[in-house]
């Protein structure tokens, strides 16, 4: 079946100067909240996709981000069986990467892309309590790789 498959796609974690993550609440699923994130392009490498999308879904650009780490090695979700398509998949297989912003949040635009409907910072602790479960165990693997860099939660 072609909703078997996991597609490729690549992640980033933004941290602001006192190591709290922003993350973003989907338009579509409200108090659904995750980090930004998508599939990468033909031929596209991790790094820049991660870069792209968060400034698709942000509107901050690559300049103002500052790579810290990558995470060792791609992460892997599933997708509820509902959730999954042709397009979609069966989940994704993510290359993650985390950023320092260096930027305001004046320049955090949500309208760039739509998919979102807020933003803010929090420590990383607190997404785990807001994320789809399907995302969990995932987003545990960063909370885990990434965490001298985070805030206390």
């Amino acid at each position: 079946m072609p909703e078997e498959y996991f597609r490729a796609g690549a992640g980033a974690v933004v941290i602001n100067d006192r190591g709290l993550v922003l993350v973003l609440e989907r338009a579509d699923i409200p108090g659904a909240w995750q980090l930004p994130q998508g599939g990468l392009d033909a031929e596209e490498e991790p790094l820049a996709a991660a870069l792209r999308e968060t400034e698709e879904e942000t509107g901050i650009p690559a300049g103002e981000l500052e790579l810290l780490e990558a995470y060792p090695q791609p992460l892997a979700y599933e997708l509820p069986p509902g959730a999954r398509s042709l397009r979609n998949g069966r989940g994704q297989v993510q290359y993650w990467f985390l950023f320092r912003f260096s930027g305001s949040d004046e320049t955090i635009d949500l309208l760039a892309g739509g998919e979102f409907r807020a933003w803010r910072w929090i420590p990383f602790g607190q997404l785990l309590e807001c994320v789809a479960d399907f995302r969990r165990p995932l987003y545990c693997c960063l909370a885990e790789g990434f965490r001298r860099h985070l805030a206390p939660n």
